[in-house]
C-alpha cells in the first residue's frame, strides 16, 4: 500500500493550500521497558467549504520527534498557503521557503493561516475557571466571526472573500485595539493575559482568511481527522516498532481518506490489495485512490441498473 500512500503525499503536497498538524504516537521501546513518543505529521486538503475541485484527502507521516527538522522535511518542497496552529516549527517551515523566494526562486513561498479555534479554546479555558467578563467578551466577539463563517460556507471563494471583506474585517478591525487596551491592564503572565497576547502576536495569520476565500476560519479540518488516531492510542495502547508505527500512518492515511468520500474502508481494501498483489501497474496508481475508485464503483452500479 505505501506507493499509493506516497502518490496521495505527493498529490497533496503539490496543493496551493494544505491544514497541518502533528499528533503523538507511542512506540514500544524495545529493551527500557516503556514506550517512546512518535509522532504523526498530518497534511490535509478539503476544498470543499469554497467549492474546489481538488478532491479531499490526509495523510499522515511517522517521525521519531516533535523537532523542525521533521516538518521541514515533510514540507521542504511545499509552496502556498499552511493552515495550522501558532508552533514554531511551521513558523521556521515559511521563513525557509521565504528566504527562497527572496532569493529569486521561481516556487514562490510559505503563507501561515492561524486558528481561530486554537485562539477561541485559550479565552474559553478562562472563562470556565472563573469570572472573566473580558473572556467572555473575546468569546462573544469570536462566535460573531463564526456566524457569518457559517452563512458563507460552500459559496464560491470570491464571494466569501466580499463578505468577509465587508462585515468580518469590520469587526476584527475593532477587535485588535479592544485586545491590545486588555492586555494594558493585565499582567502579560496572567492566564488572561496569555490568552490575549495569543492573537495579537498571531494577528498576520490569523487575519489572512480576509483577503484569501478559499482560507477556513479555523484547522478544525485536520483536528477532526486526527481523532481516531487518538482513539486508536486507547485501543492499540502502541505501535511494537518505527516499521509498525509507519505502517499504522499508511493504513490511517488510506482509512481516513475513504471515509471522507463516503467510501467502505473494508470494500476499498479488500479491492484495492486484490488488485495490487495481482500485478497491478504502478502507472495506473490513480485509479486506485479512495475517489476514483468511488467514481468507477458508482459507474459500475449504474451501468448495472
Amino acid at each position: 500500500m505505501k506507493p499509493l500512500w506516497r502518490l496521495l503525499r505527493d498529490d497533496l503536497l503539490g496543493s496551493a493550500k494544505l491544514f497541518v498538524d502533528e499528533t503523538p504516537a507511542p512506540v514500544l521501546d524495545p529493551g527500557r521497558g516503556r514506550t517512546k513518543t512518535g509522532w504523526f505529521w498530518a497534511i490535509a486538503r478539503d476544498d470543499r467549504p469554497w467549492g474546489g475541485a481538488d478532491p479531499p484527502a490526509v495523510v499522515f507521516t511517522y517521525a521519531p520527534g516533535r523537532g523542525h527538522a521533521h516538518a521541514a522535511t515533510l514540507l521542504k518542497d511545499f509552496r502556498g498557503i499552511l493552515q495550522t496552529d501558532a508552533y514554531a516549527a511551521y513558523k521556521a517551515v515559511a521563513g525557509a521557503a521565504g528566504d527562497e523566494a527572496a532569493a529569486g526562486s521561481a516556487d514562490g513561498g510559505v503563507l501561515l493561516a492561524h486558528c481561530w479555534a486554537h485562539c477561541r479554546r485559550r479565552f474559553y479555558e478562562v472563562a470556565q475557571k472563573r469570572p472573566a467578563p473580558i473572556a467572555h467578551e473575546a468569546l462573544r466577539r469570536i462566535a460573531a466571526l463564526y456566524e457569518i463563517e457559517a452563512e458563507i460556507r460552500g459559496r464560491p471563494a470570491c464571494e466569501r472573500r466580499a463578505v468577509r471583506q465587508a462585515r468580518t474585517k469590520p469587526l476584527l478591525d475593532a477587535m485588535r485595539p479592544w485586545l491590545e487596551q486588555c492586555r494594558a491592564q493585565l499582567s502579560k503572565k496572567s492566564p488572561l493575559g496569555e490568552a490575549i497576547g495569543y492573537p495579537l502576536n498571531q494577528w498576520e495569520g490569523l487575519t489572512l482568511f480576509l483577503d484569501d476565500g478559499r482560507i477556513e476560519i479555523d484547522s478544525n479540518v485536520i483536528e477532526r481527522s486526527m481523532r481516531p488516531i487518538a482513539l486508536n492510542r486507547k485501543n492499540a495502547l502502541f505501535a511494537g516498532h518505527d516499521l509498525g508505527a509507519e505502517n499504522w500512518a499508511v493504513l490511517a492515511s488510506l482509512i481516513e481518506t475513504c471515509k471522507w468520500h463516503a467510501v467502505n474502508p473494508e470494500a476499498w481494501l479488500a479491492d484495492v490489495l486484490a488488485r495490487l498483489v495481482s500485478g497491478w501497474p504502478n502507472r495506473r496508481l490513480a485509479e486506485l485512490t479512495p475517489w476514483a475508485w468511488k467514481a468507477e464503483q458508482d459507474a459500475l452500479h449504474r451501468a448495472a441498473a
